[in-house]
């Protein structure tokens, strides 16, 4: 038995115990609170990053529109992307294997130094050599990628060539007519293609404000080439590689350039007349052009790549549309033939293949309304109100003509080219 000295000891002993362990406990709770709130937060950032959560789109308030920006611009906080896998010979594609998914997992590829030592090579010019020694490259893995945008029933199908640095064009595009909406029960998607950015002291500056402009609008496809001239057909197999892969049930196609005016109703309103036609590509059809052979020229192409008189129907790559089947048998055959330096005569080969000849229309004028480019007519709304693509305008140009053609605009008679 304790006497009443040592019970007053134990007791002050068992006190002293339960007091340092509750300060303990407290002072743990403290420490966790203010540890795990900004681990908490940033874990949610990056949850609502993964899912693809569009900034404010399902969100409760504005914190979290600054949680999601806040932890996009963490490089460090987002996940590793694994390694591509290196593959060794050249991805080619039959038939009977349709692959679901981008298949292409390494840029590796090297240059034909074969070719060093035939003289039609050597007569070359340095951007020619360059194209020929890495003409066998034909497809790169995706930088961004969004199949989504293929699900469900698609009606029509914007497809915008622009480069990393375009914003501005891609910002006024998605206001104007590339916004997407639902015509008459139609759904209308918009995309953008886009390679990887040409200034080297710039890229990864440049890339960093792509993945964000992405990362708020998810309309941007981007693979692992540069973006250049020549490399534009390499955008045009691209992007009937993906159309094939992702897209089975698109009906409708548009192509076009980040500085052109298009009016959407005009394109519903030729569909609709022309819901019969088979194999349907129609845009400002060239016909018997011939190989521009001047050096100085931007198209320049030398005899030792192009030695025919002339080259196949093709449309201007301003803008132009297609059925959405005969886009998917475009890529079988762009993946048959030799790349081309010109895009827009690259897929008029490919039509030739086919035995497709392309449509001419009045409505798509990729060059301008008139050929005098200071003329008054070139800033008409009454004949923008009658096209279906009007090339070259730049963005505050577009904006200004989009506002003026879709308000009370009153023109004395609609020009009949519909």
């Amino acid at each position: 038995m304790l006497n009443n000295r040592d019970r007053w000891r134990v007791y002050k002993r068992v006190s002293v115990m339960f007091f340092l362990a509750g300060v303990a406990l407290t002072v743990f709770q403290i420490g966790s609170i203010n540890m795990g709130a900004p681990f908490e937060l940033e874990r949610q950032a990056r949850m609502d990053a993964s899912e693809r959560v569009e900034p404010g789109a399902a969100l409760g308030d504005k914190t979290d529109l600054y949680l999601g920006i806040k932890s996009f611009w963490k490089a460090s906080k987002r996940q590793p992307v694994p390694k591509a896998r290196a593959t060794t010979q050249e991805p080619r594609i039959t038939e009977d294997s349709s692959p679901r998914t981008w298949d292409v997992t390494s840029s590796n590829c090297s240059a034909n130094l074969n070719l060093s030592s035939q003289d039609w090579y050597r007569g070359l010019e340095d951007n020619f050599k360059q194209f020929m020694l890495y003409r066998h490259c034909r497809y790169f893995p995706m930088l961004l990628n969004h199949p989504e945008k293929c699900t469900g029933d698609v009606y029509l199908l914007m497809v915008i060539k622009s480069v990393a640095t375009q914003h501005d064009r891609r910002e006024v595009i998605r206001k104007t007519w590339g916004k997407e909406q639902v015509v008459d029960g139609k759904r209308i998607k918009t995309l953008f293609l886009i390679g990887k950015p040409s200034n080297v002291a710039e890229r990864a500056n440049h890339q960093k404000l792509v993945e964000y402009e992405d990362y708020i609008y998810r309309d941007i496809l981007q693979w692992d080439f540069l973006d250049s001239f020549f490399n534009l057909t390499l955008k045009e197999t691209h992007f009937l590689k993906w159309f094939h892969t992702y897209c089975p049930s698109v009906r409708y196609v548009f192509k076009g350039d980040d500085d052109v005016f298009v009016s959407v109703e005009n394109i519903f309103e030729f569909l609709e007349s022309s819901s019969n036609a088979k194999n349907l590509f129609v845009g400002d059809v060239i016909f018997k052009a011939k190989p521009i052979r001047k050096k100085e020229n931007k198209y320049y192409i030398p005899l030792a790549l192009y030695d025919k008189a002339h080259y196949p129907p093709y449309a201007g790559g301003g803008g132009f549309l297609m059925d959405g089947n005969l886009a998917r048998r475009l890529h079988w055959v762009a993946d048959s033939l030799e790349l081309y330096p010109i895009d827009d005569v690259f897929l008029g080969m490919c039509l030739e293949v086919l035995q497709v000849t392309p449509i001419k229309h009045n409505a798509f004028k990729t060059f301008g309304l008139v050929k005098n480019k200071s003329s008054k007519l070139n800033r008409e709304p009454c004949f923008f109100k009658s096209m279906i693509v009007v090339h070259k305008l730049l963005p505050l140009d577009l904006m200004h003509m989009w506002n003026l053609v879709n308000s009370d605009l009153v023109c004395s008679q609609k020009v009949e080219i519909l």
